[in-house]
């Protein structure tokens, strides 16, 4: 789909006109973008189909943008951004991304120190001329030295949210082409492997591997390396070839024959360290593990290889999922047979963190709660952010109130379960943005740290450990406050705050946005020894946002849990022995 794409056009446009100081166009531009990124169908389709008229029945989406975007899919560019860019230095857009810039200190920036590129940026900070700047100072250039630091190493990585759909696309892409040449070639058997299969939470690039036997395999890959969205192609050889797409990322595909595709897939799958353990176990056991197969070290006979639960098997172990698979303990489990049986897709029966149009979201309550009794949810929280969250529209207590007066209305209409929720600010003293009187008639209060995210650790610890004592508090959200590119985690001991929502019964949050993935695996586990129950939600702000839960189930998986260590895979009548306030 070339949605990314044409999204990523908007935000270029307005980060420009904010930089020209441009008013109301660059939030229009932005919402347009977060439209087209959210929609469930290519937008180039909805073109072909229904011309300029199916563009404008998209939402945030007008004349004037249906023009862009008609333009652009038919010629590659916009003349009037082109225009825009023009006027605006090369590198406005990426100095945008920075931490602690917005558009008027970057033309600042420019208009006094001629800065103009992220290159011209780390010079100043580098001869200090920025300190010397009104409006700066020595820890501005420690700020923004910490905030480019961040910002290259994210983004030298592929967020997951970004590369797992892309990975998909991919995949069926190369499917189709494969079945419409002339010589049709089946591929049943093809996926992502590396560290997108084990789904972490960034990867460097993504790894196809596909089963065709070798009279097949050049085919194949004629085909992928004349996908459409191919820019450039790096190699292309009748086992390995690269390519890289038009958006920028590398896309690596191996093909293998049928004996070797199960060891193939568990040796690209990963990890390393995990890798290294299983051969050292097939070395004590006479054997020799490659990439091709299983064979008996003495006389080279291949003994598996057709698919990776008969490599396991060999080895003496369980099967163990590509998420475990990280040399953390997996092992040794598989091989007494006491792995966990790992949360999975169909388990869920709800989702705890959804906002609406009432605060910042872009659908309705009746859309959002639509979408999620579609999805088969028993039960779906409304948690709309309080009022301290000006920039996001939170509610002021009357129209979290009129909002319970539609909730209540809407109960009638549909068969699954309303909670009455909120995204509650905690507030620097720890304390809840609603008052007591507010907080007790809530089904679900969600605790988020949202502002103050510079406070030194003990400060931060004793805020949130604050909110965890609060009897109304029931989830912590996104606990650690990063945002991938944008915010690190801020400082905070979690060994205090794990302890403290464990002596007062609070669930911890793994939030399945791309952007945050709070609680990270590493995080899920430490809190798993303190006997802490999660939730998966996926705060969505979109109707589309509700399919970000596979992104919070994947660092489960990677974090060890369990359908019972979930809360949200409790059927309604035992949801309600969670949180107590729930009505029958």
């Amino acid at each position: 789909m070339r949605n990314r794409e044409v999204a990523e056009l908007f935000y270029e446009a307005a980060d420009i006109l904010e930089y020209q100081q441009v008013e109301w166009k660059p939030r229009a531009y932005r919402k347009a973008a977060q439209m087209i990124e959210n929609l469930g169908e290519d937008i180039e389709k909805i073109y072909a189909r229904e011309g300029k008229a199916g563009l404008t029945e998209i939402p945030g989406i007008g004349e004037s943008i249906a023009d862009h975007i008609a333009e652009y899919l038919e010629t590659g560019k916009v003349e009037k951004f082109e225009k825009l860019k023009e006027k605006a230095p090369s590198g406005t857009a990426e100095l945008m991304e920075i931490r602690g810039l917005g558009a008027k200190k970057i033309k600042k920036l420019s208009d006094t120190l001629g800065v103009r590129t992220l290159s011209d940026l780390k010079n100043a900070i580098v001869t200090h001329r920025l300190r010397r700047l009104e409006g700066f100072g020595e820890k501005s250039e420690e700020n923004l030295a910490r905030a480019i630091e961040q910002y290259e190493k994210s983004h030298s990585r592929i967020n997951l949210g970004r590369a797992l759909p892309l990975a998909d696309e991919v995949v069926s892409a190369l499917k189709r082409q494969c079945e419409n040449t002339s010589s049709k070639v089946d591929l049943s058997k093809i996926i992502y492997t590396g560290s997108l299969r084990r789904l972490k939470e960034t990867i460097g690039d993504i790894d196809i591997l596909a089963e065709a036997e070798k009279g097949e395999a050049l085919r194949v890959m004629n085909c992928f390396v004349s996908l459409p969205d191919v820019e450039q192609v790096i190699l292309k050889g009748s086992t390995k070839s690269s390519v890289i797409l038009r958006e920028g990322t590398a896309i690596d595909l191996r093909v293998v024959p049928s004996e070797s595709y199960g060891a193939a897939l568990q040796y690209f799958t990963g990890s390393k360290e995990h890798n290294i353990e299983l051969r050292n176990i097939a070395i004590k056991n006479g054997y020799k593990l490659s990439e091709y197969g299983l064979y008996l070290k003495e006389s080279g006979k291949q003994i598996a290889g057709s698919s990776e639960e008969e490599i396991y098997e060999r080895l003496g172990l369980a099967y163990i999922p590509p998420e475990l698979r990280e040399n953390r303990g997996e092992i040794k489990a598989a091989g007494k047979n006491a792995l966990p049986k790992l949360i999975e897709a169909g388990d869920f029966r709800g989702d705890l963190h959804v906002h609406t149009d009432y605060s910042e979201g872009k659908d309705s309550l009746k859309t959002m709660i639509g979408k999620a009794e579609v999805l088969g949810y028993e039960y779906i929280a409304i948690t709309d952010h309080s009022r301290s969250q000006k920039v996001a529209n939170g509610l002021e207590i009357e129209k979290l109130k009129a909002q319970w007066e539609e909730i209540d209305k809407l109960s009638k209409q549909f068969r699954i379960k309303i909670l009455k929720g909120s995204e509650v600010d905690i507030l620097s003293d720890g304390s809840l943005d609603y008052p007591d009187e507010i907080l007790k008639e809530l089904d679900v209060v969600l605790g988020s740290v949202h502002s103050g995210f510079a406070l030194p650790e003990r400060k931060m610890t004793e805020r949130i450990v604050t909110a965890l004592e609060n009897r109304h508090l029931d989830i912590l959200a996104h606990p650690s406050g990063r945002l991938f590119g944008k915010r690190e985690a801020y400082a905070v001991n979690f060994e205090k705050v794990f302890e403290a929502a464990a002596a007062n019964g609070k669930v911890m949050e793994i939030n399945s946005q791309p952007s945050r993935l709070d609680l990270n695996d590493e995080l899920i586990l430490h809190a798993k020894t303190f006997g802490l129950k999660f939730c998966i939600s996926t705060d969505s702000h979109a109707v589309s946002d509700l399919a970000s839960m596979r992104y919070g189930l994947g660092q489960a998986r990677r974090g060890w849990l369990k359908k019972e260590d979930v809360v949200n895979t409790y059927p309604y009548s035992r949801l309600k022995e969670v949180f107590k306030k729930l009505k029958p």
